[in-house]
């Protein structure tokens, strides 16, 4: 395994100046985020573009590689989450044209993994959502297989603003939905692994990995706790609303020990990706710095 950072807090340094402090403090791999470069998502932890991929030709790629692996960073993946089911058809047609160009882009560059959302309109159930899923996305499943790209949908909910709320942003998280893409696609997919977003669902951690080990192609680092006072304030029935606290590795309630020992089993051995998204560590290139170290000496341990 290897220990490495998604590089989106950064939006405001070049990816050379990420990769530098990246290698000296430890990390040996990076997913580099690749929204739009002119009019990426604005929302939190999103909008970062570290790779123009507008035509990027393979000699460009190449540089790009080249130069990182002379800091001794491996590019783990590249990383764009829109939402491809939103409700409003020219949105979608929007980020699945720019998915589509970050997909040719790891394949010039011979990146083997693209992480993306499968999307959802919040006001459709997941049957309707996964409808339009299956349509969706069998053409970009296709162009990701031909290019040499595995694409990882996280298993994330997208469910932690009011306009998210009720039904979330992307589908792509229970065990359910989750047998559902690989009976659809099969091998040509994969999970990109968060055991954060398992905590608040209450789904257990050792048989959701023990499942669908076999089918991790990324993993991404986060922790969450519960806010038992917002849980009572709130109640289930907000869907997380006002309960859910995403925190760095440690800091919360996913159990690290357990989770390292499903990933070897099910034979991962993959880069392990810090994704930094606790409010506590933001505000200063500083804070969030210290922040991953933080979470860089949680889990340095198990990686080996």
């Amino acid at each position: 395994m290897k220990l490495g950072i998604l590089s989106v807090p950064f939006e405001d340094q070049s990816l050379m100046e990420v990769a530098d402090w990246a290698s000296t403090n430890g990390f040996s791999a990076m997913e580099i985020a690749c929204w739009p470069q002119s009019s990426g998502d604005r929302r939190r932890y999103a909008g970062t573009c570290h790779i123009n991929v507008d035509g990027l030709t393979a000699a460009q790629g190449k540089d790009i590689k080249d130069g990182l692996e002379a800091k001794g960073i491996e590019i783990s993946g590249l990383g764009f989450y829109p939402n491809p089911l939103h409700a409003d058809a020219a949105h979608r047609d929007d980020v699945i044209g720019h998915l589509t160009k970050v997909i040719k882009a790891a394949g010039v560059m011979g990146v083997p993994v693209v992480n993306t959302f499968l999307g959802g309109d919040r006001t459709l159930n997941v049957d309707e959502n996964w409808a339009r899923a299956q349509e969706i996305f069998a053409p970009i499943v296709a162009q990701a297989k031909d290019a040499g790209v595995k694409l990882c949908f996280e298993n994330c909910p997208m469910i932690f603003s009011y306009d998210e709320w009720p039904g979330g942003h992307n589908i792509a998280y229970s065990p359910k939905i989750w047998r559902r893409i690989f009976d659809e696609w099969g091998d040509d997919v994969g999970m990109n692994f968060d055991p954060s977003h398992l905590i608040w669902q209450f789904i257990d951690q050792t048989r959701f990995i023990k499942e669908f080990g076999p089918k991790i192609g990324h993993v991404h680092a986060k922790d969450l706790m519960i806010d038992h006072d917002g849980l009572y304030e709130n109640g289930i029935m907000s869907a997380g609303m006002g309960w859910q606290v995403p925190r760095l590795c440690g800091l919360g309630n996913v159990n690290w020990s357990d989770f390292f020992s499903g990933l070897y089993r099910a034979g991962y051995d993959g880069p392990v990706i810090i994704e930094h998204e606790d409010r506590l560590f933001e505000g200063t290139d500083e804070k969030v710095k210290r922040g991953f170290l933080l979470a860089r000496d949680v889990l340095q341990p198990f990686i080996k």
